[in-house]
């Protein structure tokens, strides 16, 4: 394991351009460059609730109303902020490799802002409603308030995980399967104590891959990785592509 302060091994650089299969997985600290709190920040308090106890099955049973307004003022809070340098990066990567997924801890969408286009948002998405009832999925346009399905008329939540709460089957396998075959994996911004994603990178490590941890601080993952650049991810995902592929193929809207 190599460990640098904002300087990218020339090997990673190498294995990179050469990469068929490459997983990039992302946590808060990639949402945070844009201005995103993070979840457990020190400005994690809401009307002198900590998120831990609003993100939970039992919360939303007791008071959905207020639930659903600590959700409505996190998406106007997502609304006024834009893609940063590490989102833009990651989505050239997706042009760059043929095989490209992207694993996402973040539900705040703005991956896909900046032009991803395989991501799995594995704790969900912000901007979109889950029928308690029926399990019809809506787009949310900024409602206030609570939310009622339009096929069955069940509550609406939030579509998130939340605390207790086991992630999608289906978007699990799928993000093992990537990760296993990976010749390259990236893991941006998160301090790789959420399991199970935390361990996604343990399974390219096992199968011979490259991992590569980008993040403000070492980690756990940081001992077993194949290099470690401690620095902001906007900053060392653009280098990285910039060194390995050029400029970028397209311009950012």
């Amino acid at each position: 394991m190599e460990d640098t302060a904002g300087r990218l091994p020339d090997e990673a650089v190498e294995k990179l351009r050469g990469s068929e299969c490459l997983v990039v997985l992302t946590g808060a600290g990639v949402s945070a460059e844009s201005g995103v709190p993070t979840f457990r920040g020190k400005d994690g308090l809401w009307k002198d609730h900590r998120p831990e106890q609003l993100a939970t099955p039992q919360a939303f049973e007791k008071d959905p109303e207020l639930v659903w307004d600590w959700y409505h003022w996190r998406r106007s809070l997502v609304r006024e902020v834009s893609p940063n340098p590490a989102h833009y990066a990651i989505a050239e990567l997706e042009r760059r490799v043929p095989d490209f997924t992207l694993i996402t801890q973040n539900v705040d969408g703005l991956h896909l802002r900046a032009g991803s286009e395989n991501v799995f948002q594995i704790h969900g998405d912000l901007h979109h409603a889950r029928c308690s009832e029926c399990a019809a999925i809506i787009a949310l346009h900024g409602q206030e308030g609570l939310v009622t399905c339009e096929l069955c008329q069940g509550q609406m939540r939030p579509n998130v995980v939340w605390f207790g709460e086991s992630l999608n089957v289906r978007y699990l396998e799928l993000a093992y399967s990537a990760a296993g075959r990976s010749d390259f994996l990236i893991v941006a911004g998160t301090s790789n104590v959420v399991q199970p994603a935390a361990s996604l990178a343990y399974a390219a490590l096992g199968n011979g891959g490259y991992v590569l941890e980008v993040n403000l601080d070492p980690t756990s993952l940081t001992g077993s990785a194949s290099a470690t650049v401690l620095g902001k991810a906007g900053e060392v995902l653009e280098e990285l592509v910039r060194l390995a592929f050029g400029e970028p193929s397209e311009s950012r809207v």
